[in-house]
């Protein structure tokens, strides 16, 4: 079975996500406290009382601060997640797994399985253990493809425990744990919904550390990089679409808006990488397209840096990421002007054969046309260049301040020595080229150079989770079909019945398989006297289990019988007893999507019928209206078998 990562290995990530479970611990506990101090406060008239609870109060919500910026430092450690390799990479924002707490299945799943299925719970432990062993396994997944797998593999394995042990209005009765990413704070609720929601999460989670963790040094590094920060914008951006009402922050939509674009930006700052990786450097319009690319990184960081800055998510992200994510805006917006820079400064004047590519490259290169000469004239003089090119390292230098002053402004990432060094690192680069190219007899004022029109050659693509990658089997397979063995599916208590042949066979009709179908009974004959009826399902022949035999094979146990009969053992589902008489609505009601189409979840709304949907918050997958063939009439006319006398 599958295997999460031994979570006593003292890796320096396991570590962090220790300490993470133990301030989640903290948070949980002080907020009891402080729930438990402001009841008091309100409910007494005590002055006395009144004055101590305060201080209690106060005590409290100053522990949950200290807490809470011990968290944010932790959410910061990036370094812990990024790759060993000696050269210098921009650090790269990874996000925390989501705590849970553990969950005890056992009972709830083993009274569902005997008072709906109507079987022995006792006979499904092995089955139950083996899903709540799954689960555990999933609170500690490894940072690889396997890790990867095993929530995935969970995820897959929660669409059907949702069918088959969670009716449309009714819950299971136990409560899903699980804490804030970001804050620690604690939220629980008993929809399912919500654990997919938090594995979801954890999925996207995941990737992101797999993009931080690799060595974006090579060209392998970077690929994997782009791949796996693509995929966690593809699982936030599915969660944000899918679910909604979640009742914790990091998964509401505001804060998913910008964790897609934080997951965006960090793959168009790789594809920049990887430019520089390929490009011959030396080349003008590899220089052009090179500052194009470092304006689009800057162009996306912006962005990201507004998404933060709103009034919802502003208190809630770490400031360190807020601080980072602009600090890298002004850093690649100072290296859009030092590559325009080089560009004019380092490359000679174009051959008249080059000069027409380079003045159409130069065209669509600033966001507004340059002062000064003609396009034609300016690439072919040297001092214009020359001129051109000092402005925009003027402005790549005040960039590149500005970057380091930001920096400076947070404690956290002061400590990050290696941002130091890369901002410091290109701050050196463009004053070493201005005082190369300034000349002492310049009288000219350097101009304004204008902004360079950012312009990408990959753009990042949004890769939803491919959940069929992870093949599952139905851990509760044994309970029968899910097309009728399902959670929102009653029917009545099972019948056994003893059938004898007559001269014209059993007298019905059969058709479909897992389970087999009565079609129809001929009034008079055997089937019609032992009481079996249009619509019952066998279940048993013989006392042999035949919920998933195929046609084939239960008409072969039929034929074989001899003169002493058969006991045929058979259901009916609630609600199709006439099949005649029912509307056509509700037959697609007890079919409905029981056909396993599609991972669609199915949408929680129909909880807020029930009287504990009141106080319970549903947090619920949207509803996308499912293409569900209307049956006519019956809900088994979808199976295509031809139907037989017997």
């Amino acid at each position: 079975s599958q295997q999460g990562c031994d979570p006593f290995a003292q890796t320096q990530r396991s570590k962090l996500q220790h300490r993470r479970a133990r301030i989640n611990q903290q948070i949980n506990k002080e907020m009891r406290m402080r729930a438990g101090a402001e009841n008091l406060f309100r409910a007494t008239s005590n002055h006395k009382v009144k004055e101590t609870v305060a201080l209690e109060l106060s005590y409290v919500n100053s522990n949950l601060q200290l807490l809470k910026e011990e968290l944010e430092e932790l959410n910061s450690s990036m370094d812990v997640y990024q790759n060993d390799s000696e050269s210098i990479s921009v650090p790269m924002i990874p996000l925390g797994l989501k705590e849970t707490k553990e969950l005890d299945l056992l009972v709830p799943l083993k009274d569902f399985i005997s008072e709906h299925y109507g079987e022995e719970g006792v006979l499904f432990e092995k089955e139950i253990k083996e899903l709540m062993e799954l689960r555990q396994a999933m609170r500690t997944p490894s940072r690889n493809e396997a890790g990867l797998e095993l929530l995935m593999e969970y995820y897959n394995q929660l669409y059907f425990l949702d069918s088959r042990f969670f009716p449309p209005t009714k819950t299971l009765g136990v409560f899903f744990h699980w804490y804030d990413s970001l804050t620690g704070v604690p939220s629980h609720q008993r929809a399912l919904a919500f654990e997919k929601g938090s594995v979801l999460f954890n999925l996207g989670a995941l990737h992101t550390q797999i993009g931080a963790r690799q060595d974006r040094a090579s060209l392998p590094g970077l690929n994997q990089a782009i791949d796996a920060f693509q995929k966690a914008a593809g699982a936030f951006n599915y969660l944000k679409e899918n679910f909604s009402n979640a009742p914790s922050l990091d998964m509401s939509a505001a804060s998913l808006t910008m964790l897609v674009r934080l997951m965006v930006a960090q793959v168009q700052e790789c594809v920049f990488e990887k430019m520089t990786l390929l490009r011959a450097q030396n080349d003008f319009l590899a220089r052009l397209q090179l500052a194009q690319e470092a304006a689009r990184v800057e162009d996306v960081y912006s962005l990201v840096h507004q998404t933060m800055s709103q009034p919802h998510v502003k208190d809630y992200v770490p400031f360190s990421w807020t601080t980072m994510v602009q600090v890298k805006s002004e850093h690649f917006k100072a290296l859009s002007h030092y590559f325009a820079a080089i560009a004019l400064c380092d490359c000679p004047a174009p051959s008249d054969a080059e000069l027409l590519e380079q003045e159409k490259a130069f065209l669509q290169f600033h966001v507004t046309m340059p002062e000064g000469p003609s396009l034609h004239v300016l690439l072919q003089d040297p001092e214009e260049r020359r001129k051109l090119g000092k402005a925009h390292l003027k402005k790549a230098i005040m960039k590149h301040e500005e970057a380091m002053r930001i920096h400076g402004l947070c404690k956290i990432l002061r400590k990050m020595d290696i941002l130091q060094e890369v901002l410091s690192f290109a701050h050196k680069r463009s004053l070493s080229k201005y005082s190369e190219i300034d000349h002492e007899e310049d009288f000219f004022e350097t101009g304004e150079a204008p902004d360079i029109h950012p312009k990408t050659h990959q753009k990042p693509e949004i890769k939803s989770p491919n959940f069929s990658q992870v093949k599952v089997t139905d851990l509760f397979h044994r309970l029968g079909p899910l097309s009728v063995f399902s959670a929102k599916n009653k029917w009545y208590p099972a019948r056994r019945v003893h059938l004898m042949r007559g001269e014209n066979g059993f007298g019905f009709t059969l058709r479909g398989d897992s389970p087999v179908l009565i079609a129809g009974v001929i009034p008079g004959g055997c089937a019609a006297e032992a009481g079996l009826k249009e619509g019952d399902y066998i279940i048993s022949v013989n006392g042999k289990d035949c919920k998933w035999s195929k046609h084939a094979e239960v008409v072969q146990l039929l034929k074989s019988t001899g003169k002493e009969g058969v006991d045929i053992g058979v259901i009916t589902l609630q609600g199709s007893e006439c099949p005649k008489a029912v509307d056509r609505k509700s037959a697609v009601m007890s079919s409905g999507s029981g056909m396993l189409k599609s991972n669609k979840e199915n949408s929680r709304k129909s909880l807020m019928n029930s009287k504990s949907a009141s106080t319970l918050l549903v947090w619920s997958k949207k509803s996308k209206r499912s293409k569900k063939s209307t049956y006519s009439g019956v809900p088994f006319t979808a199976v295509g078998d031809n139907e037989a006398m017997y």
